[in-house]
């Protein structure tokens, strides 16, 4: 299983810091798992590969791409900096 942990400021409150991490089996579009934590809390879901089908079509958007997006805002890190924003409700 892999891992990543990224901290993240959401646009909803950019003053705190959440930490998020993501893990996954082969691929993200296999599904993943999610926890997030502002360091007092933590909040953790899943994300199955049918879910993510159901998204990518939901917005008209080719799997692979989506799954793509997903990667590039979940666990890129660095390279994705400034191209994604989180909203916490």
């Amino acid at each position: 299983m892999e891992k990543t942990l990224n901290r993240i400021h959401p646009v909803s409150d950019p003053e705190a810091t959440y930490f998020l991490q993501v893990s996954w089996e082969k691929d993200l579009g296999t599904g993943f798992g999610l926890l997030l934590s502002d360091c007092q809390c933590a909040w953790t879901g899943a994300v199955s590969e049918a879910d993510i089908s159901r998204e990518a079509a939901d917005i008209e958007m080719d799997r692979e791409k989506y799954v793509e997006e997903l990667r590039k805002a979940l666990i890129a890190g660095e390279e994705s900096a400034g191209k994604y924003n989180f909203v916490i409700s």
